[in-house]
């Protein structure tokens, strides 16, 4: 063991000193990398020399004194690479394989290639775009690959933090997406309908609002202060308009609290904060906005206004009487 255990120190040490060579250009990918043949190295010299899990610690407390103050390869962090080997390992190599069979020129020969039917799922092309502490809060929470791929691309695509990645797989957003209650089905047409349901959640993480007053006003202070954090809530493509857009019909003042546009949807978005519970007059208040922003403020070009009601609690089937026969698309979220 002793031979089989220096020979095992020598060859991470080496590993870990190339890696960072690379790590400057390529950051994050090289150190999924990195714990990904880490994870391999260590499950398979275990398994070959039949050492008990609490090697581990020892491997750690050795790589120290190899690498004085070198992080992320404690203990802990040493079985998440194990588990992180062992959950990807038939995907990456399978992948790994194809494209390098794909990627041999043609011959008079060519390579049998293995059935399309026996290919196994593929993993997002967003998998090394998030960090390892993003992908081990996955693999700890989310059991399938589907589920595990859907929380990749959304934590890459939206710059999601840990917190926020936590936030929606706790409540189930997998699960939940396209579930806003709605009107859509209705008022947008066919080509739109799936990018809002898709643009648009049930529920949305403003993590950084303190205040516990029940006035609509402070929770829009406190999202205009913390404007680009909002932004990165709301999800994908989102531009800021203003908030308290002023509008003016026949001598009155009405004022919507947030106006977005969506760069996807190409239109504008009206966002009305409720601090209490939804009520089904909010849903008259906000297709009146939508009917004077798409009269007075939407361009020829884009496509109709549709409205958001923000709120703390709701009711589904209060809101689905609610929306029944507005003609303007609106949801209702938490």
């Amino acid at each position: 063991m002793n031979k089989q255990y220096i020979r095992l120190i020598a060859d991470l040490k080496q590993s870990i000193i190339q890696s960072r060579y690379v790590a400057a250009r390529l950051a994050n990918k090289e150190q999924l990398l990195l714990y990904f043949k880490t994870g391999k190295m260590l499950s398979e010299k275990i398994a070959a020399e039949k050492w008990g899990v609490k090697v581990l610690e020892k491997i750690a407390e050795d790589l120290q004194k190899q690498l004085p103050g070198l992080r992320g390869f404690s203990f802990r962090n040493l079985k998440n690479m194990k588990q992180f080997y062992s959950e990807y390992q038939s995907i990456m190599f399978r992948q790994s394989l194809t494209a390098q069979l794909r990627n041999i020129h043609k011959s008079e020969n060519p390579p049998i290639m293995p059935p399309a039917t026996a290919e196994l799922p593929k993993i997002p092309e967003t998998f090394f775009n998030i960090s390892f502490t993003h992908h081990m809060l996955i693999l700890n929470k989310c059991k399938t690959l589907e589920e595990r791929s859907f929380y990749i691309s959304q934590a890459a695509t939206h710059f999601w933090s840990v917190t926020t990645l936590e936030h929606h797989i706790g409540s189930n957003l997998f699960r939940n997406q396209g579930k806003l209650p709605n009107n859509f089905d209705k008022t947008l047409s066919s080509d739109l309908k799936p990018s809002a349901l898709q643009i648009f959640q049930d529920e949305y993480l403003f993590d950084f609002i303190t205040s516990q007053e029940d006035d609509e006003r402070v929770v829009e202070g406190e999202i205009i202060s913390n404007i680009r954090n909002a932004i990165m809530s709301l999800g994908q493509g989102f531009s800021f308009i203003s908030n308290q857009y002023r509008l003016e019909l026949d001598g009155e003042e009405f004022f919507i609290d947030l106006l977005f546009f969506n760069r996807h949807l190409r239109c504008l978005i009206a966002f009305e904060l409720k601090r209490g519970k939804f009520k089904p007059e909010y849903a008259g208040q906000l297709n009146f906005y939508l009917n004077v922003l798409d009269e007075k403020v939407k361009l020829t070009d884009e496509n109709p206004s549709i409205g958001i009601i923000l709120c703390k609690e709701k009711s589904n089937t209060i809101v689905e009487f609610a929306v029944k026969t507005i003609d303007k698309a609106m949801g209702v979220a938490t």
